[in-house]
């Protein structure tokens, strides 16, 4: 079977941890220190703040921008659920507006929904594919709102020739699957030295200058030196990571051309990192799902393995049913029920690709 992902760690991976066994300093060392300064240079920001996770990370960049109770924050309904529970950790209410055709937050959905309550915009870059940020940008500028990325998923991506890190905070995780990966972790990036200053102490307690003294309530979102020695070794290879990622994908969009087959579109000038390579089944409502889930069926027979990122929108997730019961956002139900990945890991060998796009050409010719 050819796995959905598969983490590729190497001998350089290992001599970086086995340095730090040895060193003796395990927490919030001069590894995270260095993996948040080379972090930075390579996104473009000017401050990167190393924690736990993605969640911590998310989490962090709302507190750091005075979201908090009684304040709304407009996302996307179709991502990991874990960008919405880091806006209700921060006390906040999600508010889930429609995806376009790029299966990221619609610009024009967002701003039907901006109200007096609205005090921030999290865009997702879904599956490694750039979200329409010129258009977030001019609505966080019109509106005072602050704006975070949630690029958790988009290690590498640029729109308009910029990289994220340059337009605005973002953040960043490298759970073991990411394009980047550190096992977990994850990363603030900001240009506002405020909000790194902010996130920096309330990972870590909310120290002050002065030994065991605190001037807030903080939590404990630090990253560790083996995971931060990692990171720093697969950030000096992620060109060559999203390169053949690149490649991977091109190939597919090359070879695989069902008819009954799509791709999610693009932002003009934005480039793709392919944390996932997702396809759409061509059907009526209500067929659509059982269309992929046999397409699923019949490539796990042939050896090869698939994902559906995500299959439950957030806004009809259990857990947030009370609060979002008669909310309906058609455009990401639907691609919910039809959208399919297939593996795109840059430890595929060129073998291994030609079978899954050999093995979808035959499945959806069937």
């Amino acid at each position: 079977m050819i796995p959905i992902s598969r983490p590729a760690f190497g001998p350089e991976e290992e001599a970086a941890v086995l340095a730090v066994m040895r060193s003796g300093q395990f927490a919030q060392g001069p590894e995270v220190a260095a993996f948040e300064s080379e972090f930075a240079s390579a996104t473009g920001a000017r401050f990167a703040v190393a924690t736990s996770s993605g969640s911590t990370a998310l989490l962090l960049a709302l507190a750091a921008h005075g979201v908090g109770p009684g304040d709304e924050v407009i996302t996307s309904p179709l991502t990991f659920i874990a960008t919405a529970n880091a806006i209700v950790q921060a006390g906040a209410r999600p508010v889930f507006a429609d995806v376009d055709n790029t299966l990221n937050l619609d610009p024009d959905s967002v701003l039907a929904l901006i109200g007096p309550h609205t005090r921030a915009i999290v865009p997702v870059h879904l599956h490694g594919n750039p979200a329409d940020m010129a258009a977030f940008g001019r609505l966080a500028a019109e509106y005072g709102l602050a704006l975070i990325q949630d690029a958790c998923q988009a290690v590498g991506a640029t729109v308009g020739g910029r990289r994220l890190g340059e337009l605005g905070t973002a953040v960043y995780s490298f759970y073991a699957t990411k394009n980047l990966t550190t096992g977990e972790g994850g990363m603030v990036t900001t240009a506002d030295e405020s909000v790194a200053s902010f996130c920096r102490s309330l990972r870590h307690q909310a120290y002050t200058s002065e030994p065991y003294l605190h001037d807030r309530v903080g939590w404990n979102f630090r990253m560790t030196e083996l995971q931060a020695a990692i990171g720093r070794v697969q950030l000096r290879r992620l060109g060559e990571i999203t390169e053949r990622r690149q490649r991977i994908a091109s190939y597919y969009d090359e070879t695989i051309t069902d008819a009954g087959l799509t791709r999610p579109g693009r932002v003009p000038g934005s480039t793709h990192v392919y944390h996932q390579y997702t396809l759409r089944l061509a059907g009526a409502d209500g067929q659509a799902r059982e269309l992929r889930d046999r397409l699923r069926r019949r490539l796990a027979s042939a050896g090869v393995g698939t994902g559906v990122y995500y299959p439950v929108p957030v806004h009809r997730q259990p857990a947030y049913e009370a609060w979002q019961r008669e909310v309906r956002r058609p455009r990401a139900e639907r691609a919910a029920d039809d959208m399919v990945s297939i593996p795109v890991y840059h430890g595929l060998s060129d073998a291994e690709v030609e079978l899954v796009a050999r093995s979808v050409r035959e499945v959806a010719a069937g």
